[in-house]
């Protein structure tokens, strides 16, 4: 049975006072080589792109779920991935927070007066595309109308919290990756979507983290 969208209301401030997870949850779905290959990586040096996603709860039909986007095809390494709402920072956007509402409502349609933004989370680096993201977790307490930005959007993923929670959605799954090859990597097995890499390693901290208030 899917959680009650005032009972998450209710328990996910406590958010604010987790010690975040970071590396440690990262790591749970970090493609095999990622985690090496960060280790190298001298940032000061390649000066990552920035881009900032939202990790959206909102009620649908009163239970809790949380909202994802399947990316358009396209000839590009990130081609109908499962991701957050985002993109990346424009040069006048205030903050990173802004970055994310802001891409939320052109992505999505959710204006940016209907969400709460609670926290940011840990970065994470994506070297294939040389970008730096920044998560935020956030709410909205409205039922949602999603208008899709369909150059850059195919669809949604509606994931109820529950399932998000329920450790039987981690497999691991041999993939083709654009810098390692057919590797094996773990990520969220989601209806007949595979969610893997950054998206996956931000999903790990977040369900780690409120597990440990919900």
């Amino acid at each position: 049975m899917n959680m009650h969208f005032d009972v998450f209301l209710e328990h996910a401030p406590k958010i604010l006072n987790v010690a975040l997870p970071a590396a440690k949850a990262h790591a749970k779905m970090a493609p095999a080589n990622r985690l090496d290959l960060l280790k190298n990586i001298n940032f000061e040096l390649i000066t990552p792109r920035k881009a900032a996603v939202l990790m959206l709860f909102y009620p649908k039909k009163s239970l809790t779920h949380l909202a994802l986007i399947v990316r358009t095809s396209y000839n590009g390494v990130h081609s109908s991935q499962i991701a957050f709402p985002g993109g990346k920072v424009e040069d006048d956007d205030v903050n990173l927070q802004f970055t994310a509402v802001r891409e939320t409502h052109e992505e999505i349609g959710i204006h940016p007066n209907h969400i709460v933004v609670v926290r940011p989370f840990t970065e994470v680096y994506i070297p294939p595309s040389n970008f730096m993201v920044y998560p935020f977790m956030g709410y909205s307490k409205n039922e949602l109308h999603f208008t899709l930005q369909e150059e850059e959007v195919a669809g949604i993923v509606e994931l109820p919290i529950t399932d998000f929670l329920d450790d039987t959605l981690v497999k691991h799954v041999t993939m083709e990756t654009s810098y390692a090859g057919a590797i094996e990597v773990p990520g969220f097995k989601v209806n007949e979507h595979f969610i893997w890499g950054a998206t996956a390693m931000m999903m790990s901290e977040l369900k780690e983290s409120l597990k440990l208030v919900l």
